[in-house]
């Protein structure tokens, strides 16, 4: 499978357009665009892999600041990770960033039993873990990847918070 990683990574992306991922219950797919809509405002707190900050704009409501992480058990090699939580009401948020991938092809992987999918046009992973927690992954730009989870409550808006992160 990881010797067809990168040709899937690649027919993945020419298939993909650019328009806004969206996320179900089962997992990020590409949907079309209604049009082109603004960009949020930057003005949550932010994440870095260097000089270029990633910016959290969208938390949903009744969740409060928890504590930062720095691992991500899923992949499949030590990479430096920079996150930030959010907990409330028995549900958990989680927002970080990949720091040291670089390329599509190391990217693809990353974690095993994932699903390839697109996200804005960049390549994304998405897989699930313990206790029915989605994860979200996408490669911001090289060298940078951000990682959203959420648990079950919250996994309906998993499409808006990941939307909301921007760079």
């Amino acid at each position: 499978m990881r010797r067809l990683a990168p040709a899937v990574l690649t027919l993945a992306l020419a298939a993909c357009g650019s328009g806004p991922a969206a996320v179900d219950a089962g997992g990020p797919t590409e949907a079309p665009s209604a049009g082109p809509s603004p960009a949020p405002a930057p003005t949550g707190p932010s994440l870095t892999c260097g000089t270029a900050p990633v910016t959290i704009t969208r938390v949903p409501e009744g969740l409060a600041r928890g504590p930062r992480f720095g691992r991500i058990k899923s992949l499949t090699r030590p990479l430096e990770v920079r996150g930030l939580s959010w907990r409330g009401a028995g549900e958990e948020l989680r927002i970080g960033v990949v720091c040291g991938v670089h390329s599509a092809e190391r990217f693809a992987t990353l974690v095993t039993r994932s699903s390839l999918v697109a996200h804005l046009g960049k390549p994304a992973l998405h897989w699930r873990t313990r206790g029915e927690v989605r994860n979200f992954m996408w490669l911001e730009r090289p060298g940078t990847a951000v990682y959203v989870a959420v648990t079950p409550g919250l996994a309906r808006e998993l499409a808006e918070i990941a939307g909301g992160v921007t760079s």
